[in-house]
């Protein structure tokens, strides 16, 4: 028998032994009232070995047991960090100090009550005057230092990856605290935050491979939409001047470092803007978004800083790919920019729903920053004839059997303003600006292949 195995029908005992003596083992509540960081920022200036007055009431997972007889110490981890709890004879119950030692174990959810204590060794703790098993762990966690280093094995188990590893958890927090600062930008413009189907009858506002499903109800074939565009330039046709959503979208082509294909787009729309306007505006949103998660206007990446200066340099699409006017010409051609470069005027053939330039570019931009592209906007096409007619081209060129968005170029016929649109992969943004190197490191949950 394994170490392991020992382990788990050591588990297995105890929890039969639990159910047997009439102790539930999986609680309904626990009436938290404090935190792991909390505590020890409010206590820091307690003395070595001062027992304070503030009563305690903590949760969490135990990560580490020392018993040493008549002293037990454990690290105990909650969603702010970790704590250390002391279990010392004299200061807790005979009862209290049995059961944990009897049925306690590295990976339990447990609930504390007690006073904050400051040991010997000046690490802020809690002397447990109550204990309570609020959920038994059957699985032991990894080896602290040896366990889940792999990385399929990170992502099949991200909640393994996040109890053991604290810098994954943090990306995550940064994650949401990206999407807050985007939506407080755009919400301080008065910007109207709406919802658009997730289910289209027809693909569109990209160039992209769909997922297909089937609608029981209608007895049709429906889409995952590769993008809100369409959607949301309706209600610029509706009177919305500004309007934004995050958008879950679906692309069914590969995936590598920068691409996945269920990923999140933050897409908005302003009436009346043309892309100069819109540049500016979108370095106004970088600038605000880096300064309030990191303080300072600039991000490291790969062991060096990048810095986020207005304003931003531009490029033309046609000088920077040499003459190719190619996607693939542009896609090697972005990996040595570093820092946030405007790569602008693109080829009309790749951007069938902007604006003209001239005869052969469009006022068409994508923001480049380390290599990986993280906006794509331009100044939407709003004459209903010409859009047919790309819509069209487009469908031809692909081979494609449905028939383009009718539905849309009809609301084109009612008249939309003129505006600009506005299209972020959060996804990439956030693995930029937290220093990762792949979406799989910023996604909680990737799709990954069965074992």
């Amino acid at each position: 028998m394994t170490r392991e195995q020992q382990i788990i029908k050591e588990k297995e005992r105890r929890l039969k032994e639990l159910i047997k003596s009439g102790v539930n083992p999986y609680a309904y509540k626990f009436d938290v009232k404090d935190f792991s960081s909390e505590i020890k920022g409010k206590n820091i200036k307690l003395k070595d070995n001062q027992i304070g007055k503030t009563k305690i009431k903590i949760a969490g997972r135990v990560m580490i047991i020392r018993n040493l007889g008549k002293l037990i110490f454990a690290s105990v981890q909650d969603s702010k960090g970790n704590i250390q709890i002391v279990l010392q004879k004299g200061k807790t119950s005979g009862k209290n100090i049995e059961f944990f030692k009897k049925y306690i174990d590295v990976g339990d959810i447990i609930g504390c009550e007690g006073s904050v204590m400051k040991t010997k060794t000046g690490e802020v703790s809690v002397l447990v005057k109550k204990l309570e098993l609020l959920s038994k762990s059957l699985l032991p966690l990894p080896e602290k230092w040896h366990g889940l280093q792999d990385k399929e094995e990170r992502y099949r188990k991200r909640y393994l990856d996040l109890i053991m590893n604290p810098e994954t958890k943090e990306i995550f927090e940064k994650r949401s605290e990206i999407i807050k600062a985007l939506r407080d930008f755009l919400i301080k413009k008065e910007f109207l935050e709406v919802d658009t189907p997730v289910l289209q009858p027809i693909p569109g506002g990209a160039i992209a491979k769909p997922f297909v499903t089937k609608y029981n109800a209608y007895d049709m074939n429906v889409y995952m939409r590769i993008a809100p565009e369409l959607y949301l330039k309706r209600l610029l046709i509706a009177g919305f001047d500004k309007v934004f959503e995050f958008s879950r979208c679906f692309r069914n082509e590969g995936v590598d470092w920068s691409h996945n294909p269920e990923f999140t787009n933050l897409e908005f729309y302003q009436a009346y803007m043309e892309y100069n306007q819109l540049m500016k505006l979108t370095e106004e949103l970088i600038v605000y978004v880096i300064k309030k998660l990191n303080g300072k206007l600039e991000i490291e990446r790969n062991g060096k800083k990048i810095k986020i200066k207005k304003p931003f340099k531009k490029i033309t699409f046609e000088k920077l790919t040499k003459g190719k006017m190619t996607d693939d010409a542009f896609k090697q051609a972005i990996k040595k920019i570093k820092e946030p470069t405007f790569i602008i005027n693109h080829p009309m053939d790749i951007s069938p729903l902007a604006k003209k330039n001239d005869d052969k570019t469009v006022q068409r931009f994508q923001l480049i920053i380390d290599g990986i592209e993280i906006v794509n906007a331009f100044s939407e096409l709003n004459n209903p004839l010409e859009q047919e007619k790309r819509f069209k081209e487009q469908a031809k060129k692909k081979g494609e059997k449905h028939e383009h968005d009718k539905e849309f170029v009809e609301a084109l016929k009612y008249a939309m303003p003129p505006a600009a649109g506005f299209g972020m992969g959060i996804d990439r943004f956030v693995m930029l600006i937290t220093n990762s190197n792949s979406l799989r490191e910023i996604l909680l949950f990737p799709f990954m292949k069965p074992e």
